[in-house]
């Protein structure tokens, strides 16, 4: 004799599947590493791998971009462009990726989105403070005893720094060369250099300790920055919100104040 079930339990039974089905399709649209915030953005806690030079603007725009999007934390962490290229090649967790030249970037196509530039950035000479050598010009970075510094060749401004230099066919031997150009800088602020190569925006931060030559704009090179998502990230719609900031006129403000050119 066949069972017979009354409508009271059909409905019921039809009322518990519906609600499951609905809590696993809430709990799908709720897994996928980022959270809704107010305003529509993402929320995450982002780490932003950053060139050295972007050291002091760019804590500057961690509080701005915080201010604004209230869900998310920036972590930033700044070293030579080669130094970040590397931990990005050995998969250290990041989010963002922002170095000073367009090479280091172009060689991590398989671990980036597609880059945008952010800024740009020119050389200066930095003397000692009061610039005690008399240097002028490029030229005179050649003279006899002078103690300069360059960043290494695989550093961005270092192969700046050499390009402007082949040009002008000078010969220029450093007493050493450094990872980064924050290194660059120490050396002439701390008295160990007479002189070094190093971006504007760089001797821009020691205005009390170092002096700026300016170099003439056909004999410098522009540094371009280049911003990218990594495809490793597990927070993607934040980290493409930051990137897509970082061109926005609240960012290109900060980026002029500190001295930075546009894109």
């Amino acid at each position: 004799m066949p069972t017979i079930t009354s409508p009271r339990v059909r409905r019921g039974t039809a009322a518990a599947l519906t609600a499951s089905a609905l809590l696993v399709s809430l709990a799908a649209c709720g897994d996928d590493g980022d959270d809704d915030t107010k305003d529509g953005g993402k929320k995450a806690d982002l780490t932003v791998l950053a060139a050295a030079s972007l050291t002091d603007v760019f804590t500057t725009a961690q509080k701005a971009y915080e201010d604004k999007h209230p869900g998310t934390r920036l972590t930033l962490s700044f070293a030579g462009s080669q130094e970040l290229a590397a931990q990005v090649r050995a998969g250290s967790p990041a989010d963002v990726l922002v170095t000073a030249d367009t090479k280091t970037m172009d060689g991590l196509k398989g671990e980036t989105g597609t880059p945008t530039v952010i800024a740009r950035n020119r050389l200066v000479i930095a003397t000692r403070d009061g610039n005690p050598k008399k240097i002028k010009a490029l030229k005179d970075l050649t003279g006899d005893g002078l103690k300069v510094v360059l960043a290494a060749p695989e550093v961005p401004v270092g192969r700046y720094s050499q390009q402007v230099l082949d040009k002008q066919h000078l010969k220029v031997r450093p007493v050493s060369q450094e990872s980064n150009v924050r290194g660059v800088l120490s050396k002439v602020e701390l008295g160990e250099a007479d002189a070094g190569i190093v971006y504007q925006t760089d001797a821009a931060t020691a205005p009390d300790k170092v002096d700026a030559i300016t170099i003439p704009d056909a004999q410098n090179a522009v540094a371009d920055y280049p911003a990218a998502t990594l495809k490793d990230s597990d927070h993607q719609g934040a980290a493409a919100e930051f990137v897509q900031w970082l061109r926005s006129p609240e960012a290109q403000r900060i980026l002029r104040d500190a001295g930075f050119q546009r894109p």
